[in-house]
């Protein structure tokens, strides 16, 4: 009899005990949940990605390939540096430095699709009489590409909006070849967009560069500040000059087939420190 007292006893006890417990955890839920996260591109250390490195002081000096590169601060004042991988990169430890001292990264191997496409010969071997001007061009966009600025350098960083609604109609990264021919990889995505349809500016930034180029048609290259830049091509037209400071969600104009394109959509590049990156790794997925 007194043990099963004891029982008893040791039951009353206990009950409330965990009934007090369960109704911690039903109203606190955020102990179960994970703390809250910063808003970050993707690290992805692979040919085309980017490597996202915390830095102990926002003054620290990164270079990768002997250059300076993008340097963020999160929504919760953290530091970080994000370095672009070129396509090219050999996979295996990457050298980069931090504030003068050697320090390195993994790059994995990632394999891309292959696409084979027919287009018009004036297109896929341009007419001798257009090399002048594909030349003059090309130098345009090495500068653009090149361009360096302290332009939203005092920001807390800001996640890409798609600059286009429509579906990925080429990713990144796919390996081409026209007429049988093999040309570069995707340097950007394709969204398979409506002509006419809006094409905005996916973060703040100012205009560097536009115009009506051979091969891209209609485009716009804007600067978003320490080597991270943007390019739109085969435009319809044209909605901002070079000098507009542009803010995420300003329509910058509308989408078309201009250039060496099948038909309409959006080409979208994305460049950090000169290197051709996946553009979907600064939108924000959260």
């Amino acid at each position: 009899m007194k043990e099963n007292q004891k029982r008893f006893s040791l039951r009353t006890s206990i009950l409330p005990a965990l009934m007090m417990l369960s109704l911690l955890q039903i109203s606190s839920p955020s102990y179960a949940e994970p703390p809250s996260q910063s808003i970050l591109p993707k690290d992805s250390r692979v040919p085309g990605g980017i490597a996202v490195i915390p830095l102990q002081e926002a003054s620290s000096s990164v270079k990768f390939n002997g250059k300076n590169v993008l340097k963020i601060q999160d929504n919760n004042k953290k530091h970080w540096a994000i370095i672009g991988i070129p396509l090219h990169q050999k996979t295996g430890p990457t050298q980069y430095s931090i504030d003068g001292k050697e320090a390195e990264f993994l790059v994995a191997d990632k394999a891309y699709k292959e696409q084979y496409l027919t287009v018009k010969r004036k297109h896929s071997n341009p007419p001798e009489d257009q090399i002048k001007r594909i030349q003059k061009e090309s130098r345009l966009s090495k500068i653009a590409f090149t361009t360096f600025s302290d332009i939203n350098q005092d920001k807390t960083y800001q996640s890409f909006l798609l600059p286009a609604k429509g579906p990925i109609s080429s990713p990144f990264g796919l390996k081409r070849f026209f007429n049988e021919q093999a040309r570069r990889p995707h340097s950007g995505i394709d969204i398979a967009a409506a002509r006419g349809s809006d094409i905005i500016a996916p973060a703040d930034g100012e205009v560097i560069l536009t115009g009506d180029f051979f091969f891209n048609g209609n485009s716009i290259f804007i600067d978003h500040g320490q080597g991270l830049i943007t390019l739109y091509c085969h435009m319809d037209e044209l909605n901002i000059a070079i000098g507009d400071n542009v803010k995420a969600g300003d329509i910058i104009g509308k989408v078309g087939s201009t250039g060496r394109a099948t038909g309409p959509h959006l080409h979208w590049t994305v460049s950090l420190n000169n290197n051709r990156i996946e553009p979907l790794l600064f939108i924000d997925s959260q």
